[in-house]
């Protein structure tokens, strides 16, 4: 077991903050990193696991890390151009009354 504080270097925050729990990350079209470039397990399975988009959440579930610790690596990944990162797509807060009462009336004529 490796603690977190090992993982980060120490370090406490991410050096950018543009991670919430429900930011999407997915890989940029690479090639994984040669074992020259320094980066962790931790930074290849996250470059794995991205080929699909992922929310924080869920990767640092599947990295069984805490999300604070999984934002400080994706930071360094972000940095290296390896990760693209973006705000999850929002939709309308609640539909409009109005076009719900049209789609029933519509339905109940049918």
């Amino acid at each position: 077991m490796v603690r977190a504080f090992t993982l980060t270097g120490g370090r406490t925050e991410p050096s950018r903050d543009v991670f919430t729990l429900i930011t999407l990350v997915s890989t940029v079209d690479l090639p994984l990193p040669s074992v020259g470039q320094r980066l962790q397990p931790e930074h290849l399975r996250i470059l794995r696991m991205c080929a699909q988009p992922l929310a924080v959440a869920e990767i640092s579930a599947y990295l069984d890390l805490p999300v604070s610790v999984t934002t400080i690596l994706l930071s360094d990944l972000l940095e290296l151009g390896r990760i693209l990162a973006r705000p999850p797509i929002h939709v309308a807060a609640s539909p409009q009354i109005a076009l719900l009462q049209k789609v029933r009336n519509g339905l109940a004529r049918l």
